[in-house]
């Protein structure tokens, strides 16, 4: 089954979500989210211009973070993932 962005999105931000506040080196995120590098940065820069993560550097690593914006995204993304599905609808 192809995941579509928004699920691509969910994988991302749930793996963020769950690392602890060092972040998620570049390497660890790829190899999570089952991306090709490309689509990968693609997906990386829209959500850093979205604010819905942060890039930092850790011991000279780009390390990823979610920011508070990127949590209530997730949590409202979940939400209406339900509403949908309970109503037999995929989004």
């Amino acid at each position: 089954m192809n995941r579509n962005t928004y699920q691509i999105t969910e994988d991302i931000l749930d793996t963020l979500l769950l690392s602890d506040h060092d972040g998620v080196k570049t390497t660890l995120l790829l190899r999570q989210s089952n991306l090709s590098y490309n689509r990968f940065n693609g997906f990386i820069n829209k959500l850093t211009q979205s604010n819905l993560i942060n890039e930092i550097t850790v011991k000279n690593k780009k390390t990823y973070i979610i920011t508070e914006r990127g949590r209530v995204y997730l949590d409202e993304y979940k939400k209406f993932n339900n509403i949908a599905e309970s109503f037999g609808l995929e989004l």
